[in-house]
């Protein structure tokens, strides 16, 4: 299956789900909705420099693909500005975190604003994953709608950035997948601790989701840097 062709496939899926019902509305803790405000500023942006360095790579397949992966972001912008609402709360303009992040996916190429993505998803993985355990219906749903994107997303990027580290030599790829991992565990540090009173309000604490992380980044490390390649 070719990389636009398994977002078609889901897209087409999606259409048969409607959204949540958003009238049913949402009892969250205070926490819980500074969070969600911050998490969806980090969804909303426009993925113009993604694209553009998609389209760049001179293969319209993958930069289609890179269009609807937006696309599906945006999406989680929309449901999650729809779920604070339902909740009596607003979205914000802007967070501290969400200007850091974008400045640091910009900073390189591609491979460089993929592996930052695919930070941030890894960690949405677990902060979703709690979420969709939520006792609140309508936070447990629009939760468990985002996770099953983002394990998909993990997975295209995983598959891309593979294939863009195979051809380095096995003495090169190791360094970057170290350099890539102490990246990411620092990133998982700042998230667990200012998102941390969330993580309680939800079950969790930061000791545990910093674990839990950590683990889905050492797979995906191993998964592009210690795959298939010259030795």
């Amino acid at each position: 299956m070719t990389w636009s062709e398994e977002f078609v496939t889901r897209s087409r899926i999606r259409e048969q789900n409607p959204d949540p019902d958003w009238r049913a509305g949402s009892r969250l803790p205070s926490p819980v909705i500074r969070s969600l405000q911050r998490f969806q500023v980090g969804e909303s942006g426009d993925g113009a420099a993604l694209i553009r360095l998609a389209e760049a790579t001179g293969d319209p397949d993958y930069a289609a693909a890179v269009r609807m992966f937006v696309a599906e972001e945006q999406n989680h912008a929309r449901m999650l500005a729809e779920l604070l609402r339902a909740a009596g709360a607003p979205t914000i303009a802007g967070h501290w975190s969400d200007r850091v992040f974008v400045a640091t996916r910009r900073a390189l190429g591609l491979r460089s604003e993929l592996l930052v993505l695919a930070t941030a998803e890894l960690i949405a993985l677990e902060y979703y994953g709690a979420l969709a355990a939520s006792s609140d219906p309508l936070l447990r749903e629009v939760s468990s709608r985002i996770l099953d994107d983002e394990r998909h997303h993990v997975r295209f990027q995983e598959r891309r950035l593979r294939e863009a580290f195979a051809p380095a030599p096995r003495w090169a790829r190791r360094p970057a997948g170290g350099a890539w991992q102490t990246f990411a565990t620092v990133v998982i540090a700042v998230v667990a601790l200012d998102h941390g009173p969330a993580l309680r309000a939800i079950g969790t604490t930061r000791r545990d989701f910093y674990t839990r992380c950590r683990r889905l980044m050492t797979d995906f490390q191993v998964a592009v840097f210690d795959g298939a390649g010259p030795p």
